[in-house]
């Protein structure tokens, strides 16, 4: 059986889009998932996407890491899907419904209302998540916000200075996240400005991840660490522009583009 693709990528942050909206896909496990995302062996991304038929949206995105674990929400995901979409939609996904809408070569998406609660984000018992009394080496204090999926957020002097490859896995898989943990390293540099680097869950160093810059910002306004509710966010592999509403709601506005289609045999992969 063979299976038409969409590799597209925002910011770096890249992904296998495949289409099940009208022709469904063979049953889709962690094992096959890992195996297409795979760089040396598969096709190779950072997340694998799956659109299919919603009965409560106009369709929904599933959204597999590299690892094979299937997660709640991706925000460089749900932009290159509004691209591909190519129009207005709502988007189920198992952090909630969300809104797209393409807009020239990128997006914004609606990515909804941010929670902090101590067992919405899950932490393993209960604590301040603005300010959390926990640390790992000069990694201290930081934030946890869920933003359809769970961030921790450190805000430091310099970013670059961190060894996130090291403490980003250890984190990650702390007992503190019974559901592991997105890690962002931040650094305020203006009142509307911040330098962001993810250790994604699941899928380790990544040059962009959109629900990070959308739970940083979050986290910087609540805090008082920014001026106004607009923060321009920039990643390595570039800038995303966050919005967090006197509403509530997050909206998110960056790029995102298709580096090419082609189809593989199902077999090769299941």
């Amino acid at each position: 059986m063979r299976i038409p693709f969409t590799k597209m990528h925002g910011l770096g942050n890249d992904f296998v889009v495949l289409d099940a909206r009208i022709d469904a896909l063979p049953p889709l496990g962690p094992a096959t998932a890992a195996a297409i995302s795979d760089r040396r062996t598969g096709i190779g991304c950072d997340q694998l996407i799956v659109l299919q038929p919603s009965d409560v949206a106009d369709f929904q995105m599933r959204i597999f890491n590299a690892d094979g674990g299937e997660v709640e929400a991706c925000g460089n995901a749900s932009r290159a899907v509004a691209l591909l979409h190519g129009s207005k939609a709502s988007v189920e996904t198992g952090g909630g419904i969300i809104a797209v809408e393409p807009m020239g070569d990128g997006a914004r998406i609606d990515m909804g209302t941010p929670r902090f609660e101590w067992d919405a984000i899950p932490l393993a018992y209960a604590m301040d998540t603005l300010t959390m009394p926990v640390a790992w080496e000069n990694l201290e204090n930081p934030c946890a916000v869920n933003v359809g999926n769970p961030h921790v957020i450190f805000f430091v002097e310099d970013g670059t200075a961190i060894p996130l490859e090291r403490l980003g896995p250890e984190i990650e898989c702390d007992a503190l996240f019974p559901e592991r943990i997105n890690v962002n390293v931040a650094q305020v540099t203006g009142p509307a400005s911040i330098d962001l680097r993810v250790w994604e869950r699941g899928s380790g160093l990544t040059r962009a991840c959109g629900t990070g810059a959308c739970a940083t910002a979050v986290a910087a306004i609540r805090r008082g660490l920014v001026s106004g509710r607009q923060v321009t966010v920039t990643l390595p592999g570039g800038p995303l522009d966050i919005e967090w509403t006197e509403a509530g709601r997050i909206l998110m506005t960056g790029p995102a583009t298709t580096s090419f289609i082609g189809s593989f045999e199902w077999t090769d992969y299941a």
